[in-house]
């Protein structure tokens, strides 16, 4: 339940701080301290996984060819690389000491900037469920207003949303919900005006709350329904508003992202999804893969409408949007390209590999990169599958790369008989 006092007052901070312009749709986040090119979250600034415009990344590299840096990262984690100004921050976890960290890196040179302990022990849940193995307990990426960092990590059976400085000094730390583990937590918070928003679905019946970016308080907070599931929060804007959407346990949630009041939900999702959902300004995407693969496509105004649903597994890889036609990358390495008004599928390319991180879009062209580092290129062509490339690089990649000022940020893994060494790859021509 919302607190008035609490929400006068917030209303008050909108005011005095501009954050939300008067004009009908305005976006609530033009008074962060944000570039056009910092890439601050989860999916980048619109949350829709594509690259700031107008760059021109590398189309080819290997461990000798197009490499500006590479910088070592201590432990394990998921999480992609947040960009903002000159630093890089990034989220891992010491699996063998129990220790979580935020850390932070020079965007021109790679050198390590500072590192700090968000958690130390606690990683052992209670009862026998420790996670799918591929997961970590750092797979959330870091969110940053321009001035300040925030993560969300699981620890001690609950789910915590921690707060910095961007020279790594402590501010605040709250618990979002408690938590009881699956496959394990990724979810990813995001900011939207003076809030930032956590979510926590679980099995033991979770949350998702906004809470206050300066000081912590937990402004309002909406009970989500006791299954697991891992989409983040995103923010979405159709029907002429901006909508915070939800997509799993078993229904498709609309909230007001300033209150958490709820706009509608209902049911169209399956029970567990990981995706990103994108829209056209009409209709939103649900995909997900347990119990059941689907890919579904809903008109956002709460009637229930299904433009289209088919069976195709998009569980985890987040899909791409562009000019009225959907390009996703099936967990067992599909690429796909669908007309987004009918479902009808324009092309299917098998590429190789299996799939976690998600396709990014730059200009007209899709980097994907399989779960064994190599990274595929093709045109955002609907007229027929076009192969722009294909790299290697390392053993393992599991986190979505970062693409923002001519350079990609890529995490990955390198292997050898008794070691694993994650690197931060600062690529560019």
């Amino acid at each position: 339940m919302i607190r008035p006092v609490l929400l006068l007052a917030l209303v008050a901070c909108f005011q005095l701080s501009f954050l939300i312009p008067s004009a009908p749709g305005a976006n609530p986040n033009a008074g962060l301290k944000l570039q056009s090119t910092d890439w601050p979250w989860w999916r980048g600034q619109n949350w829709n996984g594509i690259a700031p415009a107008n760059q021109n990344p590398p189309q080819k590299w290997d461990e000798e060819t197009n490499v500006v840096w590479k910088s070592p990262i201590p432990g394990r984690g998921h999480g992609s690389p947040t960009v903002v100004g000159d630093q890089i921050y990034l989220a891992s976890a010491d699996e063998e000491n129990e220790i979580q960290y935020v850390l932070a890196y020079d965007r021109k040179s790679g050198a390590e900037l500072w590192r700090r302990e968000i958690h130390r022990g606690g990683f052992t849940p209670s009862g026998d469920r420790q996670g799918n193995a591929k997961s970590t307990k750092a797979s959330s990426s870091v969110a940053c207003d321009g001035e300040h960092l925030f993560i969300t990590m699981f620890n001690s059976d609950a789910i915590w949303l921690t707060s910095l400085t961007r020279s790594g000094e402590f501010r605040w730390q709250k618990k979002v919900s408690d938590y009881v583990v699956h496959q394990g937590y990724g979810a990813s918070p995001t900011i939207y005006g003076p809030l930032v928003i956590a979510v926590a679905d679980n099995k033991g019946g979770g949350a998702v709350v906004g809470f206050d970016r300066t000081t912590g308080e937990r402004i309002w907070e909406h009970a989500r329904p006791a299954t697991a599931n891992y989409a983040s929060p995103i923010i979405v804007h159709t029907g002429n508003q901006d909508q915070l959407m939800f997509i799993g346990c078993n229904v498709i949630t609309s909230l007001d992202p300033l209150t958490g009041k709820v706009n509608w939900s209902v049911e169209g999702s399956t029970t567990e999804c990981v995706t990103s959902t994108v829209t056209d300004g009409q209709y939103i995407l649900s995909s997900g893969g347990y119990p059941e693969n689907h890919t579904t496509v809903m008109k956002a105004d709460g009637s229930g409408e299904i433009r289209w649903t088919n069976r195709t597994r998009s569980y985890v890889p987040s899909l791409i949007l562009k000019a009225g036609y959907l390009y996703a990358v099936s967990d067992n390495g599909i690429a796909i390209c669908y007309d987004f008004a009918t479902g009808d599928i324009q092309w299917r390319n098998r590429l190789s590999g299996d799939f976690t991180s998600s396709p990014v879009l730059v200009d007209d062209k899709i980097y994907v990169t399989n779960e064994a580092g190599e990274t595929f290129l093709f045109a955002a062509d609907p007229s027929k599958f076009i192969s722009l490339g294909e790299n290697k690089l390392g053993d393992e990649c599991f986190a979505t790369p970062t693409f923002t000022g001519n350079r990609i940020y890529i995490r990955i893994a390198k292997r050898t008989e008794d070691n694993r060494q994650e690197y931060l790859y600062c690529l560019g021509e």
